[in-house]
């Protein structure tokens, strides 16, 4: 059973955790950013509760730690799957962090999924085409015959 590793801005988690379950039903393991399973845990998604950096710049370390924390969960993935909604009024919203996930992904040859439309005025637009995506167009229903056709043909 294939791993699909989700990776999204913070914004979105409580989406992840729907997305994740969906894909438990299509019989796909699921790894999320570890956030978003203490804001599940918690009931609580509001981000500014979490981004402590954002108040004391002594906090960047714990920004750091879930940083590479989530790069080892990439590596472990058989796939990532970006989870990408409107965020600050940007459509299909890919963030820098993600980025770096996404090239994480790419450099390790692993399928990179996104499950919205990519970013048209993103400015990371040039380098998200390159990576070579497989866009769900909003259904992650699709995620398990796109899965599979690439690795038929892998």
């Amino acid at each position: 059973m294939p791993t699909i590793t989700i990776c999204s801005s913070a914004n979105f988690y409580k989406k992840v955790i729907d997305v994740a379950d969906r894909l438990t039903a299509c019989r796909y393991n699921s790894i999320v950013p570890l956030t978003a399973v203490k804001m599940k845990e918690s009931g609580d998604y509001d981000v500014s509760h979490y981004r402590t950096w954002l108040q004391d710049d002594n906090d960047y370390h714990k920004k750091a730690d879930l940083m590479r924390r989530h790069f080892d969960e990439v590596a472990k993935g058989d796939a990532v799957l970006i989870v990408n909604e409107e965020k600050h009024g940007t459509l299909n919203y890919i963030g820098g962090n993600v980025l770096m996930e996404m090239a994480i992904a790419f450099y390790l040859q692993k399928p990179i999924f996104i499950l919205n439309d990519i970013p048209a005025d993103s400015t990371f637009l040039e380098e998200i085409k390159g990576m070579v995506p497989v866009v769900l167009q909003g259904d992650v229903e699709k995620l398990p015959a796109a899965y599979e056709k690439l690795a038929a043909t892998a």
